[in-house]
């Protein structure tokens, strides 16, 4: 059942659920009424009759003005019968009138006055007091006009009811379909969307209504799929085309060594060169998959207390073993009350913060890099200096994208995957980096994260 149907449907139902109810309230107090009405004049036609009865020796003017002024009129089938004390019948009306049963008897004399239905007959028992003795007055009549007019109002009632409910359907069901009619747009547009055109958005409307804010949630998502597909894309071309050119070079220098006749010194010379090639292509490897695990799942990496410094120092010491003609300084601010501790990924800190301080050392002309560690309203900042060339202005953002090298490395070496892996690890600790860079100040990086 699709979801037009079933909003045709529950709105069919309540609406007839409602309408029966409000049908049944009006016939039901209609036939109160009726009833309180009817018991109304049989109890006049009682109380008529026993004043006639019981006064019938002294029949005068009066007894007639009294007559004239209660308005005695006949009901429908009416019958008046009194009993006396002894449940027998004093006066009857008619042949035709109902026999009582003796616990019906009793039950008008405990009750004093009593009103009942028996088919469509109503009967009405009143106990009057007559010579210091108990008699009962029997009314009973058939309101022929009363429940022609009850049958009559449940028939109006009864098809306006119908009627109402066919017209509530067909406006229901029109109702439902102007209502999801946008969603069937969506869904129309949805269906042309292709990884070819990811392009292509819904219309967000006057973004007031849930299915406007659907419509921007879906664009939203759009636009991250858009950007990954982009940038997988990037990633893929970038990483052929890295990989490729150590590989070529490798490639080129052992087919050389095979053909020429080299000395053992200059065979020394290719197989460093190609050891240096090697590292470097596997170094790019490592940061292209520590990028693409942490892409594809950041919830799986367990977070301890970590304290920066020591880590900062474990790097010192492993950097100054590969390059002794490295400076890297190291500072804590002396007001710092706290250690420089953070909850983190230990190993993921680690290659974050080594690719920091190597880029500081390696684009500095005296390979020199300044750490310097402070903290301030319970976040870590760490900034990393040197004075290397200027990074553009209009480089500063890109530096921080896979593959993208600032203008300042063209004679360093490098596949530009570091930064952007930093930047990764960073926000996973839900931390910031930023970079500024001038000739009077060089090249600094800061990191945040919080305490």
């Amino acid at each position: 059942m699709t979801i037009r149907t079933r909003m045709a449907v529950l709105f069919l139902g309540i609406f007839s659920v409602l309408l029966l109810v409000f049908s049944a309230v009006i016939y039901f107090e209609s036939e109160v009424y009726r009833q309180k009405e009817y018991k109304t004049r049989l109890r006049q036609e009682a109380l008529t009759a026993a004043t006639i009865i019981f006064n019938k020796n002294e029949i005068s003017p009066d007894l007639l003005k009294l007559l004239d002024k209660n308005n005695v009129t006949a009901l429908n089938q009416e019958e008046i019968i009194i009993y006396d004390i002894d449940d027998k019948v004093i006066y009857e009306s008619g042949s035709d009138s109902p026999n009582l049963k003796h616990e019906l008897l009793n039950q008008i004399r405990k009750q004093k006055e009593l009103f009942w239905e028996e088919n469509d007959l109503e009967m009405y028992g009143i106990v009057i007091k007559n010579n210091s003795k108990d008699y009962i007055v029997l009314a009973s009549s058939v309101d022929k006009y009363g429940l022609e007019k009850q049958r009559n109002l449940a028939l109006t009632l009864g098809f306006s009811a119908l009627l109402l409910v066919c017209i509530s359907a067909i406006t229901g069901w029109i109702f439902a379909r102007r209502m999801l009619f946008p969603i069937q747009q969506m869904i129309k547009k949805i269906d042309r969307i292709r990884a070819s055109q990811l392009n292509l958005r819904l219309d967000e409307g006057n973004k007031a209504d849930e299915l406007e804010q659907l419509s921007i949630r879906f664009n939203q998502m759009l636009d991250r799929l858009e950007h990954a597909f982009q940038t997988q894309r990037s990633f893929v071309s970038h990483a052929s085309h890295e990989l490729r050119t150590p590989l070529t070079a490798i490639t080129g220098q052992i087919q050389v060594s095979l053909l020429a006749n080299d000395n053992p010194v200059d065979l020394k010379l290719m197989i460093q060169s190609v050891l240096d090639d090697v590292q470097q292509l596997n170094k790019l490897t490592n940061n292209l998959l520590d990028l693409t695990s942490i892409d594809a799942d950041d919830t799986k990496f367990k977070h301890t207390l970590v304290n920066v410094l020591e880590v900062i120092w474990q790097i010192r010491t492993e950097l100054l073993k590969k390059n002794p003609d490295y400076q890297i300084l190291i500072s804590l601010d002396d007001s710092a009350e706290l250690m420089p501790e953070v909850k983190g990924n230990e190993g993921l800190l680690f290659t974050a913060l080594i690719n920091l301080i190597e880029n500081g050392a390696k684009f500095s002309p005296t390979h020199t890099v300044e750490v310097k560690i402070k903290i301030e309203n319970q976040v870590l900042l760490i900034d990393f200096h040197n004075e290397g060339s200027v990074i553009p202005a209009n480089e500063l953002n890109q530096i921080f994208e896979p593959f993208k090298r600032g203008s300042n490395s063209r004679n360093t070496k490098g596949h530009g995957v570091g930064l952007s892996l930093t930047r990764r690890i960073v926000q996973l600790h839900k931390g910031e980096i930023k970079v500024r860079s001038s000739e009077t100040e060089g090249t600094t990086f800061t990191l945040l994260l919080p305490k």
